[in-house]
């Protein structure tokens, strides 16, 4: 199964890979600018709709659920490059070095997945939808006080662990949707 959902993960991330190369497109890097705080309340912003949207059952502007899971994707990972370069007043990468980034840090958030897969069993395939999109929340709210403490933590996991954490939940529900889908077709 470990090579299933490894291929499943690479076909969730070319779409999400893909969304971010057509931003750069249009804006270049410009979440440059975006402090580690900034980035963590976009992607709660989204999480929020999630939910919002798997209570309410309807959306009023016409996107769902889907198109949030693949922005806190992307969000987590511009976190990522943020907490490793520091964010900046200018765009001050090309995109090219923005998607060497964006590659590198999905392989060792990818990585970081199969090793707890390993150890939880793919435990991921039976959990619900909602409960992704509550256990992001939650490792926001970690996030956050961890940003509120200046990144020090006495025993837990850092920022780039919980992002990692949000990015691998929101592969998994896109995972799960994909298959679910599938099977209706």
């Amino acid at each position: 199964m470990q090579n299933t959902t490894s291929k499943q993960y690479d076909e969730a991330i070319a779409q999400c890979r893909e969304l971010f190369i057509n931003k750069m497109k249009d804006y270049g890097a410009s979440w440059r600018i975006l402090r580690p705080r900034s980035v963590t309340d976009q992607i709660f912003i989204k999480a929020k709709r999630i939910r919002t949207l798997e209570l309410n059952g309807e959306t009023k502007v016409g996107e769902g659920i889907w198109p949030e899971f693949i922005g806190i994707i992307n969000y987590g990972i511009i976190g990522l490059i943020q907490l490793r370069l520091g964010y900046s007043d200018t765009v001050d990468i090309t995109n090219e070095e923005a998607l060497r980034l964006y590659d590198e840090l999905i392989l060792a958030t990818k990585n970081l997945m199969i090793a707890k897969n390993t150890d939880y069993g793919e435990a991921w395939r039976d959990m619900r939808i909602s409960s992704y999109t509550d256990l992001i929340l939650t490792k926001i709210q970690r996030t956050k006080e961890i940003e509120n403490h200046d990144g020090a933590t006495l025993v837990s996991e850092g920022i780039d662990a919980n992002y990692q954490d949000m990015i691998n939940y929101s592969v998994f529900a896109l995972i799960k949707h994909s298959e679910e889908t599938s099977g209706q077709e």
